[in-house]
């Protein structure tokens, strides 16, 4: 995994009051909730494992993986017993475990959905990693199945917890720079070709889905809109090895109802991390605006007036993330980013797809 790709980071707070795994609010407010990690790749290992010792509410207690001797090497390093280790085939044996309160899915896109629903039969709350699943149709199943199974869904958008994201999000609002009238962002990456992520069938598309959903949600969390249509181009040198499966640019347009454009490009030929909001007195522009660290924002007449320090600047973001969902499940509360909001995107990446393949304008729902 290039950590170059979608460096994103995230903030949380916390509170008191917990759930037993398929049981009553605990009486003990200092109980973490215990989470398994689902996929020991570059994200699940490298990023969000190191994290746990950051989290006041969180704690990691067992691991899934299809590597014996990796995992139990992971457990040896972060005190995971033994017996809390699973592999794919006996995962749904977490059931039995009562240390595990929620798993966090951290597998190629064409296994969310999988794990995601035998993950809330065996009776524990779900964080999926986004984009949440390969079709509208897998993210439905998954939020049908954690209602059924009376357990919360979470999707990992880090990007509403991290503090840069949040004030920039917060001055567009407050009317920092008059009415907003244009938003732009552009997500990319120099990808290599050996790896799942340029395989469709395990990945449900190429840059749009790995990196240009950042831009696409970006679109979205900053305008405090829905959008209402779509008009997307592709561009793909298809004689490249690396797009034989997957797009590598596409870019793509997006209405609001207030009258604000969304202009997004996604590419996985170049390197790019930046959103820029217009209005009619001003303009925010971050730039790296979702990477793992380094957020930089800029807000006013170009980029002389420079935000070092907003609310929370140096809080641990991907401990907050986890910390969000525990907390959610220790007072009983719908998670800021639901499996709900997990759906939109890929409703409105299928609307892009389709527009770029039928070369026309799609209204959105």
């Amino acid at each position: 995994m290039d950590f170059t790709r979608r460096n994103l980071v995230m903030t949380a707070g916390g509170v008191l009051a917990a759930t037993a795994v398929g049981g009553p609010v605990w009486a003990n407010p200092d109980r973490k909730m215990g989470y398994a990690i689902v996929g020991l790749g570059g994200y699940g290992l490298g990023i969000i494992i190191p994290q746990f010792k950051y989290c006041q509410h969180s704690k990691l207690v067992a691991l899934v993986s299809g590597d014996p001797v990796k995992a139990r090497k992971v457990a040896g390093e972060y005190g995971v017993p033994e017996a809390n280790i699973y592999d794919y085939k006996n995962y749904d044996r977490i059931k039995d475990n009562p240390d595990i309160d929620i798993v966090y899915i951290c597998l190629p896109v064409s296994m969310h959905a999988e794990y995601t629903i035998r993950g809330a039969k065996a009776g524990k709350h779900v964080l999926c990693e986004k984009p949440m699943a390969i079709s509208s149709a897998e993210c439905e199943s998954m939020i049908a199945a954690c209602k059924q199974a009376g357990k919360k869904l979470m999707i990992g958008y880090r990007c509403h917890f991290e503090p840069f994201n949040l004030e920039a999000r917060r001055l567009a609002r407050s009317g920092a720079i008059g009415k907003l009238r244009y938003f732009r962002s552009e997500h990319g990456y120099t990808t290599g070709g050996n790896n799942w992520r340029v395989k469709k069938a395990m990945s449900g598309g190429g840059s749009l889905m790995d990196i240009g959903i950042y831009a696409l949600q970006a679109a979205r969390y900053m305008t405090g809109e829905e959008p209402i249509s779509v008009y997307a181009k592709e561009t793909t040198d298809r004689s490249d090895p690396r797009f034989r499966d997957v797009e590598d640019m596409i870019e793509f347009q997006l209405e609001f109802p207030s009258g604000v454009i969304g202009s997004c490009m996604s590419m996985y030929s170049a390197n790019r991390n930046q959103f820029l909001l217009m209005g009619d007195k001003g303009r925010i522009e971050m730039e790296p605006a979702t990477g793992y660290q380094g957020q930089k924002l800029w807000v006013g007449d170009g980029r002389k007036n420079e935000i070092t320090a907003p609310p929370n600047a140096s809080a641990n973001q991907f401990a907050g993330q986890l910390d969000h969902m525990a907390q959610s499940v220790m007072q009983d509360r719908t998670p800021i980013v639901p499996g709900e909001e997990g759906l939109r995107d890929i409703r409105i990446i299928e609307a892009v797809y389709r527009s770029a393949r039928e070369h026309k304008r799609i209204a959105l729902k």
